[in-house]
């Protein structure tokens, strides 16, 4: 909340109506790293698309676009759709889970899905998990969400598995979730251990 009441320039308390409206229409998310009910790290972030694409990309080109220039504006935001999708793609990753556990397929009965982030004391630096979802205190889900135009490899799922070590979890099952596919060598692994989902 203080780091965006310091980039608008408003006082917090300004800013804190403003978000509460804003969750309360749906535009904005409050989130929390999974598996935390209240926390310092919390991030507020765009959920409705149409507003997170608009306000990425329409007001830098709005001189563009009132001239009929679509093909000069698409050119200009191309580059970028890759990185607007991520978001949106890990979104979709998790409505397969759902589905998934809804159609009585899922190999773990989640009750809850959500984004982790916080201190590695391992590697000693910052950590992120796309989505973890717990079915009891030693059963849980793992997983990656890749929106690139490379195949997904090794390494993402041994990053994936190395950050699940953070957590106590005896049972764990691991998705990989790729635009493009998945190498030979991640596929091989993802078969070796049979506790990983390859989508």
């Amino acid at each position: 909340m203080s780091e965006i009441s310091g980039k608008v320039g408003e006082d917090t308390n300004v800013c804190s109506t403003y978000l509460k409206n804003l969750i309360t229409l749906g535009i904005v998310q409050k989130e929390l790293p999974y598996g935390e009910k209240a926390s310092k790290r919390a991030i507020y972030f765009i959920d409705d698309n149409m507003f997170r694409f608009w306000y990425r990309f329409v007001p830098e080109n709005a001189s563009l676009i009132s001239r009929g220039a679509a093909d000069l504006v698409y050119q200009r935001i191309e580059p970028h759709l890759s990185d607007y999708m991520g978001k949106v793609f890990e979104e979709i990753c998790k409505q397969y889970l759902w589905r998934l556990l809804l159609s009585g397929k899922s190999p773990i009965e989640f009750t809850s899905l959500g984004r982790w982030w916080g201190n590695d004391p391992i590697h000693k630096r910052q950590a992120e998990i796309d989505i973890m979802g717990e079915q009891d205190k030693n059963t849980a889900l793992f997983g990656e969400c890749k929106w690139t135009n490379e195949k997904v490899d090794l390494g993402v799922l041994d990053t994936l598995i190395e950050r699940s070590i953070l957590f106590a979890y005896q049972k764990k099952h691991f998705f990989l979730f790729s635009k493009s596919g998945f190498t030979k060598g991640c596929a091989e692994k993802a078969k070796e251990m049979g506790s990983v989902s390859l989508i």
